[in-house]
């Protein structure tokens, strides 16, 4: 176990590209690998989850190799084997902790000609798979949970998967992605309709790859319906923007740190993961894009922050899918604003890497924060004077980075044990975010 040590800081200065996207990193190691040609992956994420996927498909036959050195040339050269082309496995496919690798591959697999299994770290077999297998077996996968969770056996399908329409009782991209991708494998259309929009990576992946999908908004909910492939899929040629989750964490830093200015370059600006920029928005903060384009479908811009005086919001509904992985950094921010902020529908937040509700409310109120956990989410009073302590990342990234960026509006030192939890996504927070502090 490592730890950190945060110190309080006065002033946040300078620019950066954070990681770039986990989830598109993910998709695009499970996709190209059964495309019609080779793919290119410009800049992906180097993490234990992307590096947890990317091992799998190595296991399955699909070997990425490295394109070379250099900022022009760096990424991923990955050969596809097309829809037919994996091979069985000879040992489990080790997910690691990454619940996106194991959701995704569930669907993906379920409808291939040989057994699998899929297994991965003690906290993954802790999180909930049910939700993914039960709508599989409804396709006609074989597959069998563990309790409920991993590890999780698939069965070789003996014929096509069945097309299914399913209503997502919960927002999950994860879950859509799974039957998406098990769609893939039917033999009729898969719908998938989801009570409020969740991060939409996957379907910009399969249309940019040449899968018929279709979208319908109803309300705040939104119909996807994926057709069984009636050609090859098309190689992916895409650079990966940064994480939007990853830069949420230095946004916040900015946005509540008096007189800071951050420049954040190449953000991925996908509007289905940007609901924390709408939340702070509301809250008065100083967020402002520019040099907004598209890459490979996805849009990217630049985030320009300012640090300012910010007031309560209430976050609930279609908004809190579009922000899941950002309340731990939101409720930092919320202990910075004037006023009791509100956050609901967010029950998704117990069953993540750690319990985000509980867990994580227990580590921020050592440093003082005055903040409830409520059924559904949680509720804060601000503006909260922090206090350094000795906090605990509970294994989860998004907790000890949170933990950090609260670290540094506190008075005295705040020291996070097992931080080198970060590594799952972003390992080198720590060194980034000493990079903007400017009073050192």
């Amino acid at each position: 176990m490592t730890t950190e040590t945060i110190q309080p800081t006065r002033a946040l200065h300078g620019t950066l590209r954070v990681p770039s996207d986990r989830s598109i990193t993910v998709r695009a190691a499970i996709l190209a690998s059964v495309a019609e040609g080779v793919s290119y992956i410009r800049e992906p994420l180097e993490s234990d989850d992307t590096s947890a996927a990317l091992s799998c498909m190595a296991a399955l036959g699909a070997r990425a190799a490295p394109l070379g050195s250099g900022c022009d040339s760096l990424g991923l050269r990955i050969p596809g084997l097309g829809l037919r082309g994996l091979r069985a496995p000879t040992q489990p496919l080790f997910c690691n902790s990454s619940g996106t690798t194991m959701r995704l591959l569930a669907g993906f697999l379920a409808g291939q000609s040989f057994d699998s299994v899929l297994d991965g770290s003690a906290q993954l077999r802790r999180r909930p798979m049910r939700r993914v297998t039960e709508p599989l077996r409804c396709m006609g996968a074989r597959i069998e949970d563990t309790d409920g969770g991993a590890p999780l056996t698939l069965y070789a399908a003996g014929r096509p998967l069945r097309g299914l329409t399913y209503d997502m009782p919960i927002a999950s991209a994860q879950v859509k992605s799974a039957l998406l991708l098990a769609g893939l494998y039917a033999d009729a259309p898969v719908t998938v309709r989801e009570p409020a929009p969740t991060r939409d990576h996957t379907e910009r992946m399969l249309r940019a790859a040449g899968v018929q999908l279709t979208i319908e908004a109803e309300g705040d909910a939104r119909r996807i319906t994926v057709y069984p492939p009636q050609a090859p899929l098309r190689a992916l040629d895409m650079l990966t923007p940064g994480d939007f989750s990853s830069a949420a964490f230095f946004i916040v830093a900015a946005a509540i740190t008096p007189g800071a200015y951050l420049r954040l370059v190449e953000v991925g600006l996908n509007p289905t993961r940007t609901g924390l920029l709408d939340a702070l928005k509301a809250m008065g903060a100083m967020v402002t894009v520019t040099n907004l384009r598209e890459e490979g479908g996805e849009p990217v811009g630049d985030l320009e922050v300012v640090g300012a005086e910010l007031r309560s919001v209430e976050v609930g509904g279609a908004l809190t899918p579009r922000m899941i992985d950002e309340f731990p950094i939101f409720a930092v921010a919320a202990t910075q604003a004037q006023g009791v902020t509100l956050v609901r529908d967010a029950e998704e937040l117990r069953v993540k890497e750690s319990n985000r509700l509980e867990g994580f409310i227990g580590e921020l109120r050592k440093l003082g924060a005055r903040i409830e956990a409520t059924a559904d989410g949680f509720v804060v009073e601000g503006p909260t004077h922090l206090h350094g302590a000795v906090v605990d990342g509970l294994g989860d990234h998004r907790v000890a980075m949170a933990l950090a960026i609260a670290g540094l509006r506190a008075e005295g030192a705040t020291t996070i044990l097992g931080a080198e939890c970060v590594a799952k996504t972003y390992p080198a927070f720590f060194r980034d975010l000493s990079s903007l502090i400017a009073d050192r």
